[in-house]
């Protein structure tokens, strides 16, 4: 036995780093589209299922078609307007926003219990680009969310009036914008369509819809009744979720495009084989985007790129002015290591993109 005041000194344990896993941000997904194409029926079938998420929906103002009960409006210092807020009874948050939107997300990742998503709906913006924008690079946005997708709503039954009705005008309507910069597309009151009863079937109105935007996921619905999974958690905006990007451009390597100069907002994809210069493709596209040096109204913007004296596959993402080149993964052995870029926009000339990024090769 060893004496109590001679005891051993007790053996050093050596304890790992304690690893704080940090929280993901809170997916934010924008709702647009023309009036009266269904997107006040999407929100009102959100907010009234039980689908046993938190969800908090921000809109302009609670419109009548919104069934959810009106609250008061309060009045801060200075009679300053303050936003409305509703809580429903499957656990779902509905708000309204007079003033900043980056001060109402804010609030609501602050709130105590946590949300799984929040759904924007821009009524009366014709153009969600401003918004995506905010939501996905700016830096004035301090709060932990992400932008997670657009969602456009179309009314199958006119959308092809829509769409013919300005085909051919310089200043193309919400209808072009919309579906141009949207990740999925809900392609609204299907049941009104038919081939015996519409010069349009619902086939040809998908391929109208891919024309402008090959990258978009069509859903059709009746009511804007989807199955949510569809529609949340698309990460179409995060540089990480690489696989869902390389099968849409696989989809699209051989896109059949329109004449060059087609002045209509449209799809076009274009291929690369030899190794890109880092340098040289972002100033390309800062060129493209920011000096409209070819003349080019790129609205979004997809793509891989192989990079030289790199072993990562970089992915590419431009909204409007915005854009990022991020290194995603390692390519893999065997794998083909092409560069692909899907362009939507109007202008697009595929001869030129096509000879300028070979520039980038050089």
């Amino acid at each position: 036995m060893v004496p109590v005041d001679e005891e051993e000194p007790p053996l050093a344990v050596e304890i790992d780093d304690v690893v704080e896993h940090e929280i993901p941000p809170v997916g934010v997904t924008v709702i647009t589209g023309y009036l009266g194409a269904g997107k006040s029926t999407l929100v009102n079938y959100i907010l009234n299922s039980q689908h046993g998420k938190r969800i908090a929906v921000i809109l302009n103002e609670f419109g009548e078609e919104i069934g959810v009960e009106r609250a008061m409006i309060n009045e801060g210092e200075g009679g300053a307007l303050v936003e409305e807020w509703v809580e429903l009874a499957n656990g779902c948050i509905c708000c309204t926003v007079k003033h900043s939107l980056v001060q109402a997300l804010e609030q609501l990742v602050q709130r105590k219990e946590r949300l799984d998503h929040i759904l924007l709906e821009t009524t009366g913006l014709a153009n969600p680009a401003p918004l995506a924008s905010v939501l996905w690079l700016d830096d004035q946005l301090e709060a932990a969310v992400s932008l997670d997708s657009i969602i456009t709503v179309v009314d199958a039954k006119n959308l092809h009036y829509q769409l013919k009705s300005h085909n051919d005008s310089s200043s193309f309507p919400e209808a072009y914008h919309q579906i141009a910069f949207a990740d999925v597309v809900i392609l609204n009151k299907v049941d009104l369509v038919s081939s015996e009863n519409s010069d349009t079937p619902l086939e040809d109105l998908e391929k109208e819809i891919y024309n402008i935007n090959s990258l978009a996921r069509i859903i059709r619905s009746v009511q804007c009744q989807v199955d949510l999974s569809n529609i949340l958690n698309c990460r179409a905006y995060d540089a990480t979720h690489v696989t869902h990007l390389e099968a849409l451009l696989e989809e699209n390597k051989k896109l059949s495009t329109r004449d060059l100069h087609d002045s209509s907002v449209r799809t076009l994809c274009i291929c690369e084989p030899k190794k890109v210069d880092f340098d040289k493709v972002r100033i390309w596209i800062e060129e493209i985007i920011w000096d409209k040096k070819y003349g080019m109204d790129v609205y979004r913007c997809k793509g891989v790129l192989s990079v030289l004296n790199s072993d990562q596959l970089h992915t590419l993402q431009v909204v409007r002015e915005l854009y990022e080149i991020v290194p995603t993964r390692e390519w893999k052995d065997g794998e083909n290591r092409i560069n692909k870029i899907v362009f939507i926009g109007r202008l697009l000339n595929e001869e030129i993109l096509i000879d300028s990024l070979r520039a980038c090769t050089l």
